[in-house]
This record gives structure tokens, sequence and C-alpha cells, in this order.
């Protein structure tokens, strides 16, 4: 009798292991945190006529289908930002003369309904980029005719303040874009201390220190380090690698990518690499005098692995990079956007799928992408809306 009970324990607890091993498995297969399931929230110009403000979908990573939910009326809502719950969104209102703003909208994922809180100045002239910290304690814009960008703090029912503090940039560089300052993004860096203002306009990337626990003026008045491009190349968009202390830059005038190291608020060049030379390797005599590049975005995949850089002008492309373990990049494929002016454009959480902003040809490209190679291929679906300009994912 001792003996069965001892079997039949051994027998239980030989049971209890496969089932928890069982478990462990199951849930590995998972990817923690990612869903099929997506909400797109689509910023747009509504100059063109062909636009009323911002569209929201459902968007499914399995299919790589949208399917509209709901849209908002407001005026010129060119960039994007949400806030870490996903229940509030924020959107800067590219208006000239000083009429620029900020605008604050609840968001409700169960039917794609945006309704507006309150808008405030931006503080400038054509505001074209927004962005906030991960706890939404403020919005950071930047003021790209105005040569200036703001800090507005959040009010604890989410509502932007009032501009906190503004500060003007003052400069020039060689070419008739750059006859004065043009602040194009301000983007936080991964610990959230410092903050990397591209100024276009002045051909540098201004790093300033912030502390988002101040309850005004979150951002140092100079800035710890400037980092100078090359005269006349434009910098407009920063992206930060996910796992590397390694920062992105896109050059809107001359088309080309700046791998930098960031230490203690300071950037060192470790590469620069130009689009156009990379276009005229792979197709010979294809880069002529009169073709113009227009830099515009830039992004890497959630694994880290590839980097995407758009050049609208007269590519209208895409070109793929990918990462080495150093962060250097090495050229992969160039891959046409199917449209005119990609000014924009998003990678879904899951990685599976690249959505390409048409500014000028009234549409978003959806292409699957290869995990692997990092090359993408066109899915034949498409989102029809006019002049998208910010692509921004929202888990269901």
């Amino acid at each position: 009798m001792g003996l069965l009970n001892t079997n039949l324990l051994k027998s239980f607890f030989s049971f209890l292991l496969f089932a928890q091993l069982f478990t462990v498995q199951s849930f590995g297969q998972q990817s923690p945190g990612l869903s099929n399931n997506y909400q797109l929230i689509v910023g747009t110009y509504t100059n063109s006529g062909k636009s009323e403000g911002i569209y929201t979908y459902h968007f499914n990573s399995t299919t790589g289908v949208a399917e509209l939910m709901g849209k908002i009326n407001t005026a010129e809502p060119s960039f994007l930002t949400i806030e870490h719950t996903g229940r509030l969104v924020y959107a800067v209102n590219e208006l000239g003369n000083n009429k620029g703003a900020i605008s604050a909208f609840r968001y409700n994922k169960a039917n794609g309904s945006l309704q507006l809180l309150n808008s405030v100045a931006s503080g400038g002239d054509h505001p074209c980029y927004i962005t906030t910290d991960s706890k939404s304690r403020y919005l950071f814009v930047a003021n790209y005719t105005g040569g200036s960008f703001s800090a507005t703090r959040i009010k604890d029912n989410g509502m932007p303040d009032t501009v906190s503090q503004f500060i003007q940039h003052t400069g020039k560089s060689i070419t008739a874009r750059q006859e004065k300052a043009h602040v194009h993004s301000t983007v936080l860096s991964p610990d959230e201390k410092y903050l990397l203002v591209q100024d276009l306009g002045m051909d540098q990337i201004s790093v300033y220190a912030v502390n988002l626990s101040a309850m005004a003026n979150p951002v140092a008045a100079k800035p710890v380090s400037v980092f100078n491009t090359i005269p006349g190349s434009g910098p407009r968009h920063l992206v930060f690698h996910p796992l590397k202390n390694i920062a992105y830059s896109v050059q809107e005038l001359n088309g080309s990518v700046n791998v930098m190291r960031f230490d203690n608020g300071k950037l060192r060049l470790l590469q620069e690499i130009t689009m156009l030379e990379i276009q005229e390797a792979v197709h010979p005599g294809s880069l002529k005098d009169d073709r113009t590049p227009g830099a515009a975005d830039i992004h890497i995949s959630p694994d880290g692995k590839f980097l995407y850089a758009s050049n609208r002008g007269d590519f209208n492309e895409i070109v793929i990079y990918a990462i080495a373990a150093n962060g250097r990049l090495t050229y992969t494929a160039t891959q046409s956007t199917l449209g005119k002016a990609p000014r924009n454009f998003g990678i879904d959480p899951t990685g599976h799928f690249l959505l390409a902003g048409n500014h000028l040809s009234d549409e978003i490209v959806i292409f699957r992408r290869d995990l692997k190679t990092g090359r993408l291929t066109d899915t034949g679906n498409r989102i029809k809306v006019g002049a998208p300009v910010c692509i921004q994912f929202v888990a269901d």
C-alpha cells in the first residue's frame, strides 16, 4: 500500500510538471504585449480640400487590412502624438501667421471617435512636429516657419496648458531654404534627460537638458551640445535605436542619413550614408542633375535590425538599410512607395507591415515586411485618405 501511494504521488507530480511545462511553452509562443489588432490614427493636411481632419482606422496586423472607424474635423492636423494610455491624442494645427495651435482630443477605442477637449497656441508659425514623454507630462512642439520650439505642460485632466516655455533659434545656412532657422522636430532621448532639436535652416542638431519634473521651464535655456551637419544638408527627423545608444537622423535637402553615437548629451558621427549615391549604384545613369531629393521620415523595425528612410522629391521611395552590431548601416534595397511624396510612414508594432503615407497621391500604401531580409512587398491594400501626413498606431 505504501509503494502504491508512492507511485501515485510520483505520477501526480509528473503530471504537474508536464502541465507546468506545457503552460510555459504555450505562453512562450506568443509575443507579450502584442496582438493582431491595432488602431491607426492619421493626421492630414486639409488645405487641399480632400481631407477634413484626423481619421481613425482598425488595423489587422495579420492581414494588413485597415477599416475606417471615425474622423473629426479640424484644420491642418499635420502631426500627432499619443498619450501613454492611448486615450488622448495631441495634434499640431499647422497654421501660419502665429495661429499655429496644439489640440487635445479624447479618444474612444471602442468606436474610434475623437472628442475635442481644448486648443492652445503653439507659440510659433506652422508647428510641424509634436511629441510627449512616457508619462505625458509635457508636449514638445517644433514650429517650422517660426524657427522655434516650445514646451507645454499637460494638466491632470489631459488638456495642454498655455505654453510653459518658448525657445527661439536664430541663424541660417547656405541654401535658399535655409534663409533662417527652421525647427523641424523635437525628439526626447530614451532616458528622457535630453531633447534633441533638429533645425533644417541652421544645419544643426541641438541637445538640450530636460527636467520633466519641473512645473515650468523643463528645458535648459541653452543646449548642452550642438552637432553640425554638412552645410546645406537640412536635418529633419531623428530616431533612436531601440537597443543601442545610437541616433539616426535624416537630412532632407541632400538626402542622407547620419549615424551618431549618443553619450552624455553629445552626438558623435559614426557614418554618413547618401541615399542618392545608393540609387545611382543600383541603377547606373539614374542620377540626373535635375533630380531633387526631399528626404522626409525615418524609422527602425521593432527588432532593431533594419532602418527605413523615405525620400520624396523626384524619387518617391523608401531606402532600406541593415543595421550592423556596431550600429552602422549597409544598403539593402530601395522600394518605390507607389505614389507621390512619402512624407511619413509607420511600421506596425508587430513589424509585419510598413504603411507609406503618400501625401500628394492621397493614399496610404500598405507593404508587408520580410522580417529576415527587411524587404517590402506590396499587399495591394490601400487606405484612401486626403493628404496623409502622420501615421500613429494604438493598441486595441
